[in-house]
């Protein structure tokens, strides 16, 4: 059996157009991890696993929960979790986040799926953060467009933009938390629980 590198998973995104979070953005993540001794994570949106597999590589006792709708792209995911040796510390689980009920509790939180859903994964999951737990989100820059949509005239995009702006408000209203944006990646946000 051939050892999969995580370069691999990379070119199958890229080739397949799926989308997984830049260089720079997956590099902070896991970086805030390290520094702030992360050990349980949840994600939402694992697309084909490689997020996770690169947090629950930064130490050997994280463990991360990870949760796609899509079962085609879950299907992968479990097979490259699999191919990494890592399916005892990646939970995956087959189902819409808003959909189901996580009793756990966990240091950081990452949302990474529907940006439309983001304030609703917010409030859902907010229960389930440890006490100064982190959440991070990803694509609130959207490729530049959430700073400029003059570079669409789709309706659909326009929309998509108008809720990641309602998000970035939520964040920045939010008095439970302390965020911090950051334009790394395709725009990034930590939110602090205070």
């Amino acid at each position: 059996m051939v050892q999969l590198r995580i370069e691999n998973l990379e070119e199958y995104a890229k080739d397949n157009n799926i989308p997984i979070m830049q260089k720079d953005g997956i590099e902070f993540l896991c970086k805030i991890i390290k520094e702030n001794n992360i050990k349980n994570i949840l994600e939402i949106g694992t697309a084909i696993g490689y997020s996770a597999i690169k947090m629950a590589s930064v130490n050997n006792d994280i463990k991360v929960t990870t949760i796609e709708r899509n079962k085609q792209i879950f299907d992968i995911a479990v097979k490259n979790i699999e191919n990494f040796n890592l399916k005892n510390r990646i939970n995956i689980i087959n189902e819409d986040a808003l959909d189901i009920d996580i009793k756990d509790k966990f240091d950081l939180i990452f949302i990474d799926a529907a940006k439309s859903q983001y304030i609703k994964f917010f409030l859902k999951f907010d229960k389930n953060l440890n006490k100064n737990g982190i959440i991070v989100t990803d694509n609130l820059s959207f490729h530049g467009l959430v700073y400029d949509d003059s570079k669409t005239n789709n309706r659909n995009t326009k929309q998509l933009v108008r809720k990641i702006r309602n998000y970035i408000e939520f964040l920045k209203n939010n008095e439970n938390y302390e965020t911090t944006f950051y334009s790394l990646g395709d725009g990034v946000s930590v939110s602090i629980k205070k």
